[in-house]
C-alpha cells in the first residue's frame, strides 16, 4: 500500500493518500488569520474561499460564453468548460494554483452547496413540468419516446458486452454503465435547449418537449429500480422494501401533499399571490423530501423532482415558487454544478482505447436513436426535416447525465477516467447538437404566404378575417369598438380570431389552448377568463353577423409571435391586430410598460403572413362605451402621406364606412411645390379610386392639406387629433422631406414617425391610434400598386356625392379649396 503524506502547518491541513483515497485532516483547534490588514490570507476562510470559488466560476463561465454564443453554443457547454479550466486539465495541472484556489479542504464545501442548488434546480423543474402531459402524451410522443429509449437501451447495452469481452478491457466495468445512459432523454435538458433556442412554441419544440416527458419518466423509474437491487445486503427483500417505499414516497406525495397544496390555493385571497409563511414552509418540506429520498436508498433530487411535479403549475403557487427560485437555483447554483463537473475531469487520465471505444457507443447510441425518431416521426406524418430536428433534440445531453455520473463518480462505481470520458461526451454532443439544430432550424420563411393576405386587397364585400391579441382585459372595450366598426351587420359578416395573450409563469411548456365555441361564459373570473367571456358575448349580440374563434397563448413573450403567426396562416387572417406596450392611466399618465410585448410586436411585425396593426388603446381616456350597448357616432381618421401602409390604413378605413355609426375623413398631407410629382400622381389615383367608390358617401371626407416641412405637418395633426375616436395611420411612408428630422425622436420604431407622435404623452390627445402596416412580401412594390385597389369602380369615372377639402398651410391665412 502506498501512502504520501502532505502537511501545511498554517492551517494544520494534512492530507493523506492511501492507496485509492485521499483524506483531508483538518485541526479545528488552530484558527488561521484571514484579516489582510494583520498580515493574513483570507482565503483560509472556508467562507471566503468558497466565494472566490463560485466567483471565479462565473466570470470563467460568462466569458466563455460570450465568445462561444455567436458559434451558436448553449450555456451548458460553456460552464462545463469553465470549470474544467481551473481543473486538472488546465490551469488546476500547476500544484500552486490549485492548492491557492481550489484546495481539497474546500471542495466538500462548494459541492455541498451546489447540491443544494441542484435540488431546488430539479424541484423548480417539477413545477414547471405539466404531469397530464406524462400521463397522456399523445400518440406520436409515446411512440417516439418508448421506441427511441428502448432500441437504444439494447444497441448499446449490447455493444458494450460484446467490446468488454473481445477487448482487454477488464478495469473499464462501468463501460455498460456509460452505455445505457446514451438511451436517457432529460427533460430539463431538452427544456433548457428549446428555451435558449427559442423553439418553445414551435411544433418541433411542443412535440419534444412532450417526448422528453416520457423518456425522463422511463429513466427516472429504471434509475429507481436500479438503486433499489444496488444496495449491498444480506436479505432478498431488502430491493422489494426500497421499492415499497419509494411507491409509498410517491403516494404521499399525490395523495396527501398535493390535496393540501390545491386547498391552501383555494384558501388565499384572489388576484394575489400566496403568502410568505406558505412559500417557506413548501422549501422546507423540499429539504424533508429530500431527506427521505435519501431514507429510502433513492437519490436526494427524486423526492423533490416528484413533489415539483405534484405542485400546481401556474399561477398563483406555481408562479411564485419558480420566480422566488428561478435566479437562485437556475442563475447560480445550477451552473456551478456543471462547472464542478468540469472541474473534476482530468484529461490526462484517459487512454486512447477507452477513448475510441466510448467514442463507438455513443455515436452508435445517437444514430441509432436518430434513425428510430425519425422513422417513428415520418410514420407519423412529419415532414423529413422537422423529424431530424425532433431526433436531433432527442440527443441532447446535459444536467440529468452529469448528476447521474456524478454520482456513480461518488460511489466508486466510475472512476476519473470513465468520469472524464462521460463530461465530455456531454461537451461535444451538446455542442454538436446545437450547431446542427441551428443551421437546420429555420424559423424565417415558415409564416411566408404564398398570396396577397391585406384589406387593400380583398373585395369589399368579402368576408373580413381579424387576428385580435388581447393581453389586458382593460384593452377589451376598445377591440370590441373595433370589431363593431370594422363591417356592416347584417349586410356584411366579419370573422374573428381572438388569442388572449398570458406570460408564462410557473411552468415551462409553452401551450396554445382552444377554446370550444359556446353559448355559456366561463365561471372563472381569470383575466384570462373575462377576455375570453367578452369575445363569447360579442358574437352572441352580433346575431350570426360575426363568428369567434378563441384561443389562450402561454408563453414567453419573446416568442409568442410564433403562436400568433402560426393562428394567422391558419385560419388566413386579413390583419392582426396586437397591443400596444404602454397602458394609460385615467388621468393621461403612462401607467404601465410591457417589455416584452414591444419585443412582440416586432416580430410579429416582421414575420406576420398578413397585414399588421398595433392598438394604442386610449378608451380609459375619452370613456368610450362599446357600439354593441349604444354609441352615436363614432369619428375615424385616416391620416395619409402615401406609401402601401398608408394605403393599407385608407383601406381599412374605408371599410369601415359601410358602417352607419361610422364617419371616415381622410386627412391627406402634400407637400408645397411637389405637385408635379409621379409619385404624387400616383397616389392621387389611388385616393381618387376609393373617392369614386364612396360617391354618395356623405360619411366619406376627404381632406388635403398643404405644408412645407415637418413642424406644419406636426402642428396640423396636433390640432385635429382630439376631433376623432379613432386614428388609422401607416406605419412607414414613402420617402418624404416632411418626415426629416422627425425621426430622430423616435421611441418606438415599431410606430413609425407618425405613429410614434400620436403615441406621445406630451401630445396629450385622448384618441386611440391604430398604426398598420401591410403585408411584407418580396414582389411588393414601395409606395402601391399602379393596379386597381377598388374593385368593381372604373378609374376613368367620374362620379359626385363624396366630397374634399384642400388646406393650404404655405401662407398665414388658410386657404379652402371645395
Amino acid at each position: 500500500m502506498n501512502s504520501t503524506l502532505q502537511s501545511n502547518h498554517s492551517v494544520a491541513d494534512m492530507v493523506l493518500s492511501i492507496g485509492g483515497k485521499t483524506l483531508v485532516c483538518h485541526d479545528h483547534l488552530v484558527v488561521p488569520e484571514t484579516i489582510v490588514w494583520l498580515g493574513g490570507n483570507p482565503i483560509m476562510s472556508p467562507t471566503s474561499l468558497l466565494l472566490v470559488q463560485l466567483s471565479l466560476i462565473s466570470l470563467a463561465s460568462i466569458l466563455i460564453n460570450t465568445c462561444l454564443r455567436p458559434l451558436g453554443q448553449t450555456s451548458v457547454v460553456s460552464q462545463i468548460f469553465g470549470g474544467m479550466v481551473f481543473g486538472p486539465s488546465l490551469l488546476g495541472d500547476k500544484d500552486a494554483l490549485s492548492a491557492a484556489l481550489f484546495p481539497l479542504r474546500g471542495s466538500m464545501v462548494i459541492e455541498t452547496v451546489a447540491t443544494f442548488g441542484l435540488m431546488f434546480f430539479l424541484f423548480t423543474v417539477g413545477v414547471t413540468m405539466d404531469p397530464v402531459i406524462i400521463i397522456r402524451p399523445g400518440k406520436k410522443a409515446m411512440g417516439i419516446a418508448f421506441s427511441s429509449f428502448f432500441s437504444t437501451l439494447v444497441v448499446c447495452g449490447s455493444l458494450a458486452f460484446i467490446l468488454t469481452q473481445n477487448l482487454d478491457m477488464q478495469d473499464q466495468h462501468w463501460l455498460p454503465l456509460i452505455a445505457l445512459s446514451q438511451s436517457f432523454t432529460a427533460f430539463p435538458v431538452v427544456a433548457c435547449l428549446l428555451t435558449e433556442l427559442k423553439m418553445l412554441t414551435s411544433d418541433i419544440g411542443r412535440l419534444a418537449l412532450s417526448t422528453s416527458m416520457v423518456c425522463d419518466a422511463l429513466g427516472i423509474s429504471l434509475s429507481a429500480i436500479t438503486l433499489s437491487f444496488a444496495g449491498i445486503s444480506n436479505s432478498k427483500l431488502t430491493p422489494l422494501w426500497s421499492l415499497g417505499s419509494l411507491v409509498a414516497l410517491i403516494a404521499i406525495v399525490v395523495y396527501i401533499m398535493r390535496p393540501l397544496l390545491q386547498r391552501m390555493i383555494k384558501r388565499a385571497p384572489s388576484g394575489k399571490p400566496i403568502g410568505e409563511s406558505w412559500i417557506c414552509a413548501i422549501l422546507v418540506s423540499v429539504l424533508l423530501m429530500g431527506l427521505l429520498s435519501e431514507v429510502i436508498g433513492q437519490h436526494y433530487v427524486l423526492g423533490p423532482l416528484v413533489y415539483g411535479i405534484a405542485v400546481p403549475e401556474g399561477p398563483p403557487l406555481g408562479a411564485s415558487l419558480v420566480s422566488k427560485l428561478d435566479s437562485f437555483s437556475s442563475g447560480l447554483f445550477y451552473p456551478s454544478y456543471l462547472a464542478i463537473s468540469g472541474l473534476r475531469t482530468n484529461i490526462f487520465k484517459v487512454h486512447f482505447q477507452t477513448f475510441w471505444v466510448v467514442a463507438v457507443i455513443v455515436l452508435s447510441g445517437c444514430m441509432v436513436k436518430m434513425c428510430v425518431v425519425m422513422v417513428v416521426a415520418i410514420y407519423n406524418e412529419m415532414p423529413v426535416r422537422d423529424a431530424f430536428i425532433v431526433a436531433l433534440i432527442m440527443n441532447a445531453k446535459g444536467i440529468s447525465e452529469l448528476m447521474l455520473y456524478n454520482v456513480l463518480r461518488n460511489t466508486q462505481v466510475l472512476t476519473d477516467e470513465g468520469f472524464t470520458l462521460a463530461v465530455i461526451i456531454v461537451m461535444v454532443v451538446s455542442a454538436i447538437i446545437t450547431s446542427l439544430i441551428k443551421i437546420f432550424y429555420d424559423s424565417s420563411g415558415q409564416y411566408t404566404a404564398i398570396k396577397r393576405s391585406t384589406i387593400q386587397h380583398c373585395h369589399r364585400q368579402s368576408d373580413l378575417r381579424i387576428l385580435v391579441c388581447i393581453h389586458s382585459q382593460e384593452n377589451v372595450c376598445t377591440i370590441i369598438n373595433l370589431l363593431e366598426i370594422s363591417h356592416a351587420p347584417p349586410e356584411t359578416h366579419i370573422s374573428v380570431i381572438g388569442i388572449a395573450l398570458v406570460q408564462l409563469e410557473g411552468r415551462s411548456h409553452a401551450m396554445l389552448i382552444p377554446h370550444e365555441a359556446s353559448s355559456t361564459q366561463h365561471p372563472r373570473t381569470t383575466g384570462r377568463d373575462l377576455i375570453i367571456n367578452a369575445l363569447t358575448r360579442y358574437e352572441l349580440q352580433s346575431e350570426g353577423s360575426a363568428s369567434v374563434e378563441a384561443f389562450t397563448s402561454i408563453s414567453p413573450f419573446d416568442i409568442t409571435h410564433n403562436d400568433i403567426c402560426r393562428v394567422a396562416m391558419d385560419k388566413r387572417a386579413t390583419i392582426v391586430i396586437v397591443p400596444f406596450h404602454k397602458q394609460w392611466a385615467i388621468d393621461g399618465a403612462i401607467e404601465s410598460v410591457n417589455r416584452g410585448i414591444k419585443a412582440m410586436n416586432l416580430k410579429v411585425l416582421e414575420s406576420a403572413p398578413c397585414s399588421v396593426g398595433i392598438l394604442i388603446d386610449r378608451g380609459v381616456l375619452n370613456g368610450s362605451m362599446s357600439l354593441v350597448v349604444g354609441h352615436p357616432l363614432y369619428h375615424v381618421a385616416v391620416i395619409y402621406l402615401g406609401g402601401v401602409d398608408d394605403a393599407e390604413a385608407l383601406a381599412y378605413g374605408a371599410r369601415m364606412t359601410d358602417n352607419e355609426k361610422v364617419d371616415l375623413t381622410v386627412v391627406r398631407f402634400l407637400i408645397f411645390g411637389a405637385e408635379n410629382t409621379k409619385d404624387r400622381k400616383h397616389e392621387s389615383d389611388l385616393i381618387n379610386e376609393y373617392r369614386e367608390a364612396n360617391a354618395g358617401n356623405d360619411r366619406f371626407v376627404i381632406v388635403e392639406e398643404v405644408v412645407r416641412n415637418g413642424v406644419d405637418l406636426s402642428t396640423s395633426i396636433r390640432e385635429m387629433a382630439d376631433c376623432f375616436d379613432l386614428i388609422l395611420v401607416g406605419r412607414h411612408h414613402q420617402d418624404s422631406p416632411l418626415l426629416y428630422g422627425l425621426g430622430d425622436w423616435s421611441e418606438c420604431p415599431e410606430l413609425g414617425v407618425i405613429g410614434d407622435m400620436l403615441a406621445s404623452p406630451d401630445l396629450g390627445i385622448t384618441a386611440s391610434v391604430l398604426v398598420i402596416q401591410q403585408q411584407r412580401t418580396g414582389w411588393l412594390a414601395g409606395v402601391g400598386d399602379r393596379d386597381q385597389h377598388v374593385p368593381d369602380v372604373p378609374l376613368d369615372e367620374h362620379t359626385g356625392g363624396s366630397w374634399a377639402i384642400s388646406m393650404d398651410r404655405t401662407s398665414s391665412s388658410t386657404r379652402l379649396k371645395i
